[in-house]
């Protein structure tokens, strides 16, 4: 699954869900809030889960870690990076991203 598909499976399902560029990602915003991004430099897709149970199941998969951008000291405690090789747990974690986007 490529972060194109993962969006336009969102896009077809959630009309109030839309493409933006935000945090120089690309980027899915639900009724103006930032729920989901891909980051090129990781091929990741970083997912806001405010949810402590999606949060904490996100972070036991390998490789997935706190979205940290630009290497500074603020680290985004809801959001999650979660490499390509879970992109089979992308549609969850995205639909959850969505369902619970404030």
């Amino acid at each position: 699954m490529t972060y194109d598909d993962l969006v336009d499976d969102l896009l077809a399902r959630h009309g109030d869900c839309e493409r933006t560029q935000m945090m120089g990602m690309p980027s899915v915003k639900r009724n103006g809030k930032l729920v989901l991004g891909y980051r090129r430099d990781e091929d990741a897709v970083v997912f806001k889960l405010p949810d402590p149970i999606a949060h904490g199941e996100a972070l036991k998969l390998p490789g997935a870690h706190l979205f940290h951008p630009g290497g500074g000291d603020r680290v985004f405690k809801e959001w999650v990076v979660i490499p390509r090789e879970h992109e089979a747990e992308w549609p969850a974690f995205a639909e959850h991203a969505v369902t619970h986007a404030g």
